[in-house]
């Protein structure tokens, strides 16, 4: 095992529950789920005490063609989780590839340009529309991307693009036209009961109008997890010998409902499910495998204090937070922000981009236009100390 490895199982320790075996086959798991219908009376007992170690289970989850590894958005820590699962993984066999649910399928090239070399990490943001489509911190991803490019491990875009998912949140799956309908799968699977009824739950929670937009809203999360079983299954089908790992938010992963299931219906094969354990109801089928990685919160970004406007020229400050970085340094509402350490910025994905790795404290050089009635456009530059 690497050094990178070892330091990572360290600074990410993990406690893993066994929920089931995760190599078990699809008929195997109908067969044992049959088996405990016709016993109702059957206690389900998790032994809490069985917890091991991700280095010990990492022979067992190389065996399985698909591991799914899943993730609340905004958890650092289940985000490193996920890496140190692909590091051990990738050093047990490195044909693999890592499916993402957090990039759109008309950005492929954009991925595979990026691996390549072809492109930089700023390019590949700006040409994936991260900002736009995705819009979490790109660094709680970031570890991640730079190991499958210093590795030239495949990244895969699973989802499908938000335009599509939008048009059937608006007129549902059959309103589509015959255009719209050939970007999505031919076939979509609406038998699992249980699994619509956990979505029932989760649309409960959240202001509707009725059974219409439950329907609606059924049409687009099945439109999201059929999309990205299809893809997942097509790569499966002209790499027949990789392994993949599949990252995408748990509740598309738990209890097999969403991709899982939906995969293995188009190519039966081996898989295993991990899911992060804080903030889950732990239930007998939930997962193979529940993690409980150590919570570790990003590093503080540095901020400029200031709210922006995208204008034909540049970035408009039209708000500024009091006692704020750019306040302090003499920003006033009105300015145009032109450039950012030299950096052209046009829009705000330039902006965030250009702060990326930027820390309280740190300084930028900021190049400024303000408007003055008697003399025209003033043009200066000013350095600004980063807030938190």
């Amino acid at each position: 095992m690497s050094n990178t490895h070892r330091l990572l199982l360290l600074s990410v320790p993990v406690l893993i529950l066994l929920g089931a075996c995760n190599t078990v086959s699809h008929h195997e798991r109908a067969a044992r789920d049959s088996q405990e219908k016709d016993h109702p009376g059957k206690v389900e007992v998790v032994d809490l005490r069985a917890k091991t170690s991700l280095e010990q289970i990492l022979p067992e989850l190389s065996n399985s063609r698909i591991v799914y590894v899943g993730e609340t958005h905004d958890q650092y820590g289940h985000h490193l989780n996920q890496l140190a699962i692909i590091q051990g993984l990738h050093a047990l066999n490195p044909d693999m590839a890592i499916g993402l649910e957090f990039f759109q399928q008309p950005f492929q090239p954009i991925l595979d340009d990026f691996i390549r070399g072809d492109l930089d990490e700023k390019q590949m943001l700006l040409e994936s529309e991260w900002y736009e489509r995705w819009r979490y911190d790109y660094r709680l991803y970031r570890p991640i991307l730079a190991f499958a490019k210093d590795n030239g491990i495949p990244l895969i875009a699973l989802n499908l693009s938000r335009e599509i998912t939008d048009r059937v949140s608006e007129v549902g799956i059959e309103g589509l036209n015959a255009g719209e309908t050939s970007r999505i799968p031919a076939e979509i699977d609406r038998s699992d009961t249980l699994y619509r009824e956990r979505l029932r739950a989760i649309f409960s929670l959240h202001p509707h109008s009725g059974d219409r937009d439950f329907e609606r809203f059924i049409d687009v999360q099945l439109l999201w997890d059929e999309g990205m079983a299809d893809r997942t299954a097509r790569y499966l089908d002209t790499h027949p010998d990789c392994q993949i790992v599949v990252l995408a938010g748990s509740g598309h992963l738990m209890y097999g409902s969403g991709i899982p299931q939906r995969v293995y219906r188009r190519k039966p094969v081996t898989y295993s499910t991990l899911l992060p354990g804080n903030n889950l109801k732990i239930e007998p089928g939930i997962a193979d495998f529940v993690v409980y990685p150590r919570p570790v919160a990003l590093p503080k970004s540095g901020l400029m204090g200031v709210m922006l406007k995208p204008d034909d020229e540049g970035m408009r400050i039209v708000g500024l937070v009091e006692d704020g970085a750019a306040a302090k340094a003499g920003l006033k509402k009105e300015d145009l922000l032109l450039r950012l350490d030299g950096t052209e910025v046009d829009s705000m994905p330039d902006v965030r981009i250009a702060l990326l790795d930027k820390k309280p404290g740190d300084s930028v050089t900021l190049q400024v236009q303000r408007h003055q009635n008697s003399t025209g456009p003033l043009l200066f530059e000013k350095t600004v100390s980063l807030g938190d």
